[in-house]
C-alpha cells in the first residue's frame, strides 16, 4: 500500500438541500463535523459544492472496513456533537439518501491523502470531477479490469488525470439508519483540474464513449465539485 491515509471503504454522499441552504450546511459541517467524525475513526475525505447544482452538497468519507464503519457511525450519530447539531443540519436538507457505498476498484486505486487538513478560511483552488458509470449487471464483475486495461489508457492519452477509482461495495449496510443505494452497480472515478475550462478541454477522450457503451445501463453522471475550505481532497 502507498504511504499516506487510505480508506478501503468509501461513502459518496450527495445531498439535495433547501434553496439557499448549502453555505449554511457547509459552515456547520466544516466547524462541527470534521474532527469529531475523525475522532471516532471516520476519514473525512472531502466536502464539495456541486458547480452545476446550487442546492447540492457532496462529500466523501472513508473507513478501514465494514465493521469499523458500523462502530464509528454508531459512535458519531449517538454522540453529543451530532445530537447537539442534528436539527440544524437536517433543517437544511430535502434528501440525504443518495449514497453509494464503494471500495477501491483495485488494491492501489483508492485516495491517497496527506495527513494535514486546511485550516478554516483557506479557500480551495481547482475542481474535483466525479464520474459515475452505472453498469449493466453482466458487466459489473469484469469492469474494473476493462477500466484498467482499456479505458484508463484512453483517458491518459487525452490528458485526464485519474486520482482514484471505485466499484460498488455489496457488503451489508451495518447502520441502516443511514440508507445506501443497495441496488447500485456503480463504477466511480475521480480526476482533478485547475478549472472548468481545463476540464472541458480534456473531457472527451477519443473513442471512450464507444468503448463504454456495451457496459452502461444508463448515461454517465458527471459532477464538477469545488472543495470547501476544509476539504482534504482538493483541486
Amino acid at each position: 500500500m502507498r504511504a499516506g491515509t487510505f480508506s478501503p471503504i468509501v461513502e459518496l454522499r450527495r445531498y439535495t438541500l433547501h434553496p439557499g441552504q448549502r453555505d449554511v450546511l457547509i459552515t456547520l459541517f466544516d466547524r462541527e463535523f470534521v474532527e469529531t467524525q475523525e475522532a471516532v475513526g471516520i476519514e473525512v475525505v472531502g466536502q464539495f459544492r456541486d458547480l452545476d447544482a446550487p442546492d447540492h452538497f457532496v462529500w466523501l468519507r472513508g473507513f478501514p472496513d465494514l465493521r469499523s464503519r458500523t462502530e464509528s457511525l454508531r459512535a458519531f450519530y449517538g454522540g453529543p456533537v451530532w445530537q447537539a447539531h442534528r436539527s440544524a443540519a437536517n433543517a437544511t436538507m430535502i434528501d440525504s439518501d443518495d449514497v453509494l457505498l464503494l471500495r477501491p476498484a483495485h488494491p492501489d486505486s483508492g485516495f491517497l491523502l496527506g495527513r494535514d487538513r486546511p485550516a478554516p478560511g483557506n479557500e480551495a483552488g481547482g475542481i474535483i470531477v466525479a464520474t459515475t458509470w452505472h453498469l449493466r449487471p453482466e458487466a459489473e464483475a469484469g469492469f474494473p479490469e476493462v477500466f484498467e486495461t482499456t479505458l484508463a489508457p484512453m483517458l491518459g492519452d487525452a490528458g485526464v488525470p485519474i486520482l482514484a477509482s471505485f466499484a460498488s461495495e455489496h457488503g451489508e449496510n451495518g447502520f441502516p439508519a443511514l440508507p445506501v443505494r443497495e441496488d447500485a452497480r456503480a463504477f466511480v472515478w475521480f480526476s482533478r483540474f485547475p478549472d472548468r475550462a481545463a476540464y472541458e478541454r480534456h473531457a472527451a477522450a477519443p473513442g471512450l464513449a464507444e468503448a463504454l457503451r456495451p457496459h452502461l445501463a444508463r448515461p454517465p453522471e458527471v459532477a464538477l465539485l469545488w472543495p470547501t475550505a476544509r476539504s482534504r481532497l482538493r483541486g
